[in-house]
């Protein structure tokens, strides 16, 4: 009897761990090295942009674009590297392009950074959630991949808090920057904490999975729909995501801490939104819970327009659920539907059609805001592409996880 708990510790300690460093390796690449321009934005588009939202948008796609050429790097090294040594691999790239962002004094230097932590948030996301799910029994696929990915939230809630805190007391200008060289300084520890403790668990390198990994993606049940809602999810989120703090600041004259607060709320529901939508989904389904989630979104984007503190707060809030929660549960129902062997092939290919999504996505945005002169009608298009998402949804398996 009293040799229970000591058996049980180790494999206890491991999954806390794995889960631990998944979170933080996530935090990391997605979102200092992806997210955190959102908050960055408005002040590096003052200083180093010429007050362009059309280049602003540009450097968002530059982002995606690097995002998009990660997944196809993926596909490939998928086949010759372990899930393990893929996150090690793209925290490094993030950690050092970081640095690059940190200590930038042109676009030209900061658009490069940009690039390659896209890069390198693709090759970690990828096989994060993989790795998260495997210390979990199946039954709880859901809520470990929300785990994983919650990483995502905590560290949208520190660059908005930071972001908030430093325009109190510095010159708003150089905010931007000032984040990205602390968040340098945490992704350092972070790879050093990669590197000493995410071990391999005896996974191979993927078997191949044709160009681009769709012959595995097509092995999927339901692939085709489930391409579909992650293709609508990249569309539409990065809208909401990218524009949130300058459509509070420029059209609804919200102070720099005032947007930066509601950019935290949605970081801090995000934090909660994979687990909660994931453990949801593991006792009503996927479809259901992923076709809310869509629903939820779009009802929040346009909630977010009211301009009315009280109402962004909640918009928010519901924007974090969904943002985290989505790629969570369509994560999740690929890992489901494959084994070591395919996910990372079928995972990258169903990324692809995400990155293509978040490549135009942006630049799309960007202009309409500088036509129209405001981010309405931006944010429109996010709730409409959102409600294409949850079509899609639909059509998953209706009783199955």
């Amino acid at each position: 009897m009293t040799e229970t708990p000591e058996l049980k510790l180790p494999r206890r300690g491991k999954v806390i761990i794995t889960i631990a460093v998944v979170m933080s390796a996530t935090c990391v690449a997605q979102s200092f090295g992806r997210f955190t321009w959102g908050v960055a934005l408005p002040g590096a588009r003052d200083e180093l942009l010429d007050g362009s939202n059309t280049l602003a948008g540009f450097f968002g796609t530059v982002n995606v674009t690097a995002y998009l050429l990660g997944t196809l790097l993926v596909s490939w090294a998928s086949s010759k590297m372990t899930l393990v040594q893929l996150v090690r691999f793209g925290l490094t790239i993030s950690t050092v392009s970081l640095g690059a962002a940190a200590f930038s004094n042109s676009a030209a230097v900061l658009g490069v950074a940009l690039f390659f932590m896209g890069l390198g948030g693709a090759i970690i996301w990828i096989p994060a959630p993989a790795i998260g799910a495997r210390v979990f029994p199946p039954e709880r696929a859901g809520i470990a991949v929300g785990l994983a990915g919650s990483g995502i939230g905590i560290g949208i809630v520190f660059a908005g808090q930071l972001a908030s805190w430093l325009g109190r007391t510095r010159e708003a200008v150089d905010v931007w920057q000032l984040v990205y060289k602390i968040e340098f300084s945490i992704a350092v520890v972070v790879l050093a904490g990669t590197l000493l403790f995410l071990k391999s668990q005896g996974q191979r390198p993927a078997a191949a999975g044709g160009f681009g990994g769709f012959g595995a993606l097509r092995t999927v049940r339901a692939w085709v729909p489930t391409t579909v809602a992650y293709t609508a999810y990249g569309f539409a989120y990065i809208l909401v995501i990218a524009f949130l703090v300058a459509r509070l600041k420029d059209d609804s004259g919200f102070s720099p801490s005032e947007a930066a607060l509601m950019f935290s709320l949605v970081g801090i529901a995000a934090a909660f939104g994979g687990v909660s939508l994931g453990a949801l989904s593991d006792r009503i389904g996927r479809r259901i819970t992923l076709m809310g989630a869509f629903t939820l979104y779009a009802a929040c984007g346009l909630l977010a327009l009211t301009g009315q503190q009280p109402i962004v707060a909640i918009a928010s809030l519901g924007i974090g659920l969904a943002f985290s929660g989505g790629p969570a549960l369509i994560t999740g129902h690929i890992v489901a539907h494959t084994d070591s062997s395919t996910y990372g092939p079928a995972f990258a290919a169903a990324t692809l059609s995400f990155g293509i999504a978040q490549m135009i996505s942006p630049q799309i945005g960007g202009l309409i805001a500088d036509a129209t002169g405001s981010f309405t009608l931006v944010f429109v298009l996010s709730a409409t592409i959102s409600m294409v998402g949850a079509a899609a949804a639909s059509r998953l398996p209706r009783h199955g996880t």
